[in-house]
């Protein structure tokens, strides 16, 4: 391994983002050799060793999978309510991974898993705006003047607005189902977004994600995401950014 900068270095051990690795150096928690360091474009090689909050780090592969979750289950690692998490269904081998992004417990739906810190960052922060697809089945129906106001802008919380784009994909005589397209990722947006408006939300499931997709899962089955697949996210979030 050549010479790299260090935040980078730190990113691809999976710890963080690029943009945390420099918060984590400016507060003087990365160690060189024993010696504090906390310039931000100060350069690391392979013989360096280099602790982050007193935990050795190294460079590793980096790793991407889809997982199909299911109702049940929270994102987290751990939890202590003692709730059932995503990782009581993942084998040990991938506990390392850490989804980007969350769904609530009830909800299902795709979830993108990797250690690549710096693309996790990418596929989450307001300012790339990556598309996620929910379809969503609520109690009663949904009038365009909903619609509307969802497109519009809702205050969910506090200085806290949520917009969300809906397409109506279905009605029956007691429900209605929702393609929801997002564009932020705010905490229960969507329920939040619905109870608003007066609706009980029945299911709600992730479809999509950036160019990822549910295809070839089921329910607590994951998938590896092929190099290829990679570099196509790649240049679609660059274009994204481009925008």
């Amino acid at each position: 391994m050549s010479n790299q900068r260090l935040n980078k270095y730190i990113a691809s051990s999976g710890l963080c983002s690029r943009r945390k690795a420099d918060e984590l150096i400016a507060s003087g928690k990365v160690f060189i050799n024993g010696k504090k360091v906390t310039e931000l474009g100060f350069s690391v090689s392979e013989k360096d060793k280099v602790f982050v909050e007193g935990k050795f780090i190294h460079p590793v592969k980096h790793e991407y999978y889809r997982f199909y979750k299911p109702a049940g289950y929270i994102t987290s690692s751990e939890d202590e309510k003692g709730r059932k998490t995503i990782y009581d269904i993942l084998p040990e081998n991938l506990h390392h991974l850490k989804p980007v992004g969350r769904l609530d417990r009830e909800s299902t739906g795709l979830l993108l898993l990797t250690n690549d810190g710096d693309l996790a960052n990418e596929l989450t922060h307001p300012s790339v705006k990556v598309p996620k697809l929910y379809r969503v089945v609520i109690k009663g129906k949904i009038t365009q003047n909903d619609i509307d106001k969802m497109y519009k802008g809702i205050e969910i919380e506090p200085q806290k607005i949520a917009y969300a784009q809906v397409d109506v994909l279905e009605i029956d005589k007691d429900k209605t189902v929702l393609g929801i397209l997002l564009y932020q990722g705010l905490n229960r947006q969507i329920r939040k977004m619905l109870a608003y408006l007066g609706f009980e939300v029945i299911s709600l499931k992730r479809i999509q994600h950036a160019i990822f997709n549910l295809d070839g899962l089921k329910r607590g089955e994951f998938k590896p995401i092929k190099p290829k697949q990679i570099k196509e996210l790649r240049n679609f979030l660059n274009n994204l950014a481009e925008k």
